[in-house]
């Protein structure tokens, strides 16, 4: 069911056309820190760290750190061990504030990650999703 939610997500972000995001720049730096420390978290398969950045409906959505994990080791290679990870633009899908890297995972293929964003009552931003979206081909 979560694998479920998660391929919907996906489709929802890949139709929706993105728009720049009027985000502060220390939400900006909020944003990219909660990230960046769930990579550093999946590289130490400290599982409890990473599924302590995602915002509560993912908690709620997985209920356990091994079952999140599970997950991201089946699902999001890319993300979970990736060879570079670079952070693009913040921009808005389906209303939501969206941070887009450019990721190279162990496999050596380029894609693109989006990770709508939600902001906590504390002003905080956990992690709302990442869907992964394989790099548009150049048309002749």
């Amino acid at each position: 069911m979560a694998l479920r939610f998660l391929a919907l997500l996906g489709a929802i972000f890949a139709l929706a056309l993105p728009a720049q995001a009027q985000v502060s720049p220390a939400d900006q730096t909020a944003i990219r820190d909660v990230i960046e420390r769930q990579v550093e978290a999946f590289r130490r398969d400290d599982g409890a760290a990473a599924f302590g950045y995602a915002s509560p409906n993912i908690q709620h959505l997985f209920g356990t750190a091994e079952t999140f994990m599970d997950m991201v080791r089946q699902g999001y290679q890319p993300v979970y061990r990736p060879r570079v990870f670079e952070f693009r633009e913040i921009v808005t899908l389906q209303g939501m504030v969206t941070q887009k890297v450019h990721v190279i995972g162990p496999d050596g293929r380029p894609v693109t990650a989006f990770y709508p964003m939600a902001q906590q009552p504390d002003g905080s931003w956990r992690i709302e999703g990442c869907t992964l979206q394989a790099p548009d081909e150049h048309q002749a």
